[in-house]
């Protein structure tokens, strides 16, 4: 469905679940013509359980089995955080489901980075990047890599704006790609908290945007974040809603506009290790 309706990339992990499935689904795309390979961006991300540089290739290999290919794309460290080795897909959090026991393991970031390197050394991955890193994280990484993360992928939005990092991965070269565009709205079911904030999409100023360009509340908050040259993966199961998310190159938003959305900024992030694992990465 996303290749037919002009979809390029794909971003996906090992802890989503649904590599597999994936997987069938590039080779029947390839198959039967609707995209070539060289055509699509794929996207894959390492889990915290494999940060040891003797698990990275390893983890990197069991993904690229899955979705049928021969090399990735892009490569992130999808948390900068290391947990104790379990041998499953999706591995997740705890290390034994069953104690709901999250065990941390004291690996430095640079033995991930240099066995991401490596990846890029034997031809498995064309690019590797971080997701999730905080500022000074983002400098540690730069001060030692042989090869530089091309890409940040974080959690941004109105409600999450995130100017500084932003503005500073941009100055050492990084792409960003923004993830949870539409804040709370994927959350609300998860987390008590995302139903004491006002859906994004019923926000004034978005929806009086929506009105006057002929748009939906969705299409101008990614908007919004295409023309700070920001990157964004919307995901969605509905097919006219894929269609209408990519429908974006017919207007822009003026620099008051801009501004205008800038400002429902809350700091309010959602995906937070901090309330589901107790590990206080963006404390």
């Amino acid at each position: 469905m996303l290749f037919k309706v002009g979809y390029r990339l794909v971003d996906g992990a090992s802890d989503y679940g649904n590599e597999k499935e994936i997987g069938i689904a590039l080779k029947e795309a390839f198959n039967t013509g609707i995209v070539k390979r060289e055509d699509i961006f794929v996207t894959s991300k390492l889990w915290n359980t494999n940060h040891a540089r003797e698990h990275v290739r390893p983890a990197l290999e069991r993904t690229l089995k899955d979705l049928q290919l021969d090399y990735l794309d892009l490569f992130l460290i999808h948390f900068p955080i290391s947990l104790k080795y379990a041998d499953r897909v999706p591995a997740e959090w705890f290390h034994d489901p069953n104690k709901k026991e999250i065990i941390q393991e004291q690996i430095p970031i640079k033995e991930t980075w240099e066995a991401m390197e490596e990846l890029v050394d034997a031809g498995l991955v064309k690019n590797i990047g971080i997701s999730n890193f905080c500022g000074a994280l983002i400098m540690d990484v730069l001060s030692y890599a042989r090869i530089k993360p091309s890409v940040l992928q974080i959690e941004l939005n109105p409600y999450l704006t995130q100017e500084k990092i932003v503005k500073y991965a941009k100055s050492q070269g990084l792409a960003i790609t923004a993830y949870s565009s539409f804040a709370n709205i994927s959350y609300k079911d998860l987390f008590p908290d995302a139903k004491d904030v006002p859906l994004l999409f019923d926000q004034p100023v978005i929806k009086e945007l929506a009105s006057n360009y002929g748009k939906s509340p969705a299409q101008i908050i990614l908007k919004w974040t295409l023309q700070q040259q920001i990157a964004i993966v919307p995901k969605s199961l509905n097919h006219n809603r894929l269609k209408e998310n990519r429908d974006l190159f017919d207007f822009e938003l003026t620099q008051e506009e801009l501004h205008k959305v800038s400002s429902l900024n809350k700091n309010l992030r959602f995906n937070d290790p901090g309330k589901y694992a107790d590990i206080p990465i963006f404390d």
